[in-house]
Order: C-alpha cells, then sequence, then structure tokens
C-alpha cells in the first residue's frame, strides 16, 4: 500500500498519483485470476486439484461433485471394499459373461490394450500372484513356494480376461483381477474431464501421485511437475525431486518400487511384480515417469516399464512415438543417472542425463 505524506516533493507526488490511477485502471479492466484449491481423500490416497479462472467458482459445489464421482469410481474399482463391483467380479465363478459398469468397463478394455501393446508385461490378473506375495487385500505370510506361484501361473494373463458389450468374461474361473496399476490414472481423468466439461481450462488434477494438466498455473507459466526422488536411506541425496516436469497439457504418472513393499524374512521386495514369472521384478530402475494424453495411460505404461530393464522398456517403447518416458536408473551404492526418451522436457536435474 502506498502512503502520500508530507515528506514527498510535488513531482513525487504526482508520479504516485500516477501510479495509482494505473493500477486502479488495470485492476477495472478485467475480472483477476484467481487460483483454487482443494483436496480430499480417495482410493487410500489423498487428492489435489487447482483451478486458476476469472470466472465465478463455488468451490463447495464443484467439490461435493467431485467427492461424489470418486464414490462411485471407488465403489466400482476397490479390492479392498469386498462390496465393490470388481471384488464381486472376482468371486464370479464362472465363465459366463458379467454385466459392469461404464467406468469399470472402460478401464478394462485399455488395461487390455496395454496389455497387448506391452507384450503382457502390463496386465491386470495379477490379484492372486499380488496376494502371494503379501500384497493386496488378502496378503499371504513369507515367501511363496515355487509350486503355489506355478499353479497361479496357470490362470494368470490377459489372454484370460476379455470385454465386450459392456460385459466381462473369464477364460478361467479362478483368474481374478487388480486394477491398482491403473485405476489411479482412470480416476485422474475422469476429475479431469468433468472440470473441463464445466467450462474451466487451467486445471491440475493429482491423485496419490498421478497428475494431469493443461492451460497454466496463477502465475501464467506451465504447471511444473516434481519427479520425486527415492526416501533418504534407500539414496544418499536429501532432493526432495530428481528433476522438474514442466508442459503445457499432458498426464504424468509414476511407478516406483520403495514406495510399496514388504520386508519377508529380510528381504525387501517390491510390490511390482513379473506377470509371466510370478517374483517381484528386480532390475536397475528406481522408477519411471511417463508423460501421455491420459493419466489412465501413463499410469498403466508406468507400471509396464517397471516390470522391464530400461533397454528392454526403451525398445518396447520405440513403437510408440506418443508416450514420453524418464527413468531414475542405479548404477551402484551412490550413483544414478537419469534416462529418458520422447517428449519428456527435464529441468533442473540433480543427475548426470544419460
Amino acid at each position: 500500500m502506498i502512503v502520500l505524506g508530507k515528506s514527498l516533493t510535488f513531482q513525487q507526488n504526482i508520479k504516485t498519483q500516477l501510479l495509482l490511477g494505473f493500477l486502479l485502471f488495470c485492476f477495472n479492466c478485467g475480472t483477476p485470476i484467481t487460483q483454487f484449491s482443494f483436496n480430499g481423500e480417495t482410493m487410500g490416497t489423498t487428492y489435489n486439484i487447482k483451478i486458476v479462472t476469472d470466472k465465478n467458482f463455488n468451490t463447495k459445489e464443484i467439490k461435493t461433485s467431485i467427492d461424489s464421482i470418486l464414490v462411485v469410481f471407488n465403489k466400482q474399482m476397490s479390492t479392498w471394499d469386498p462390496k465393490s463391483e470388481i471384488s464381486t467380479f472376482n468371486r464370479w465363478n464362472s465363465l459366463d459373461s458379467f454385466k459392469v459398469s461404464k467406468y469399470f468397463y472402460d478401464v478394462v478394455i485399455e488395461a487390455l490394450t496395454i496389455s497387448e501393446k506391452s507384450q503382457g508385461m502390463f496386465d491386470i490378473t495379477v490379484f492372486d500372484l499380488l496376494s502371494l506375495w503379501g500384497f493386496g487385500p488378502n496378503p499371504k505370510s513369507g515367501i511363496p513356494e515355487k509350486n503355489k506361484i506355478d499353479s497361479v501361473l496357470t490362470y494368470t494373463g490377459f489372454q484370460f480376461l476379455s470385454a465386450e458389450k459392456n460385459s466381462l468374461i473369464k477364460r478361467h474361473k479362478k483368474t481374478r483381477i487388480d486394477l491398482n496399476a491403473i485405476a489411479k490414472g482412470y480416476g485422474v481423468d475422469i476429475i479431469f474431464d468433468y472440470i473441463k466439461s464445466l467450462g474451466y481450462e487451467n486445471i491440475f488434477v493429482e491423485i496419490g501421485g498421478e497428475v494431469r494438466f493443461s492451460g497454466h498455473n496463477r502465475n501464467f507459466d506451465n504447471w511444473s511437475i516434481g519427479l520425486e526422488n527415492p526416501p533418504s536411506g534407500l539414496m544418499d541425496v536429501e532432493d526432495p525431486f530428481f528433476g522438474i516436469f514442466k508442459g503445457e497439457s499432458a498426464a504424468v504418472a509414476t511407478s516406483a518400487n520403495y514406495r510399496n513393499f514388504v520386508d519377508l524374512d529380510g528381504t525387501i521386495l517390491g510390490h511390482t511384480i513379473n506377470p509371466k514369472t510370478g517374483f517381484p521384478v528386480q532390475t536397475d530402475v528406481l522408477s519411471v515417469s511417463v508423460v501421455a494424453e491420459t493419466c489412465m495411460e501413463a499410469d498403466a505404461w508406468a507400471t509396464a516399464l517397471m516390470t522391464l530393464s530400461y533397454e528392454d522398456g526403451l525398445k518396447i517403447l520405440d513403437n510408440f512415438k506418443n508416450i514420453g518416458a524418464a527413468w531414475l536408473l542405479k548404477t551402484g551404492k551412490t550413483t544414478r543417472v537419469i534416462a529418458k526418451k520422447g517428449d519428456f522436457r527435464i529441468i533442473e536435474p540433480i543427475f548426470e542425463m544419460k
């Protein structure tokens, strides 16, 4: 605030009044840009939403609508809810078609598509494998015996599931599915599309670390996404991010084994399971961040690439020019490198770029 006082000279007084007039003119020439932010809980994690606009905005009304959408979504996708649609399907001991809701059907269709594109390295039929290794709502204890893994593999694989006419069909009665590697991304897309349908353009939606955005932030700059470092103890750096991604309109998702793991008899095992071998993945990849047009794609591809070495993942992505990726690779106890492919712009990297 500028205060006119006796100490000002006449010329200073005139300049100050002109400045005040200019500021008032600019203020009245248009509605000021405002950033509306709100958050909540869903899918066992949190969500954060930012909308930058010069339009009228009813935060309470929009948040209520978003929460309602997410409740419906969770009732369809959550394996932790025994009454959910997916839990009911997993108990379906039949080869007959099983009618499902739109959200559920759409995410399974995309999952099967990416399973084929990734040569089976992304697979939602791993529910029982995850359980064997101590993950999910029905975890077993201890390292599973090889014969039990082999038994589950006989009905694991995307070829044991099909979708048509808003229905799912099991090709093996025991096949059960888990959508955690793609559902959060789809949830981001649904909320993003809902907000966009209301006429807003500058949008940032994040659920459990998966993000989709468009337009600009309140500073009229591109949205910035921090690429997370592993926590202290796994790496010798204190920086919370190993780099920053900036873009105008994109979706970004990250998969990493240091976020979700179990300690089995002193052995630390990540939650990413190779759907072909039935064993947790052990590679030089610490994390994979993927940029794509939709968050559902980014989420699924990030998981698929975590099951592969950097070199094998790069070969598969060579067939898909619309997918960008950034790998955080460990090259020793204290050294790390960043490798990337496609339109994945990283600024301020703290490690060497491969």
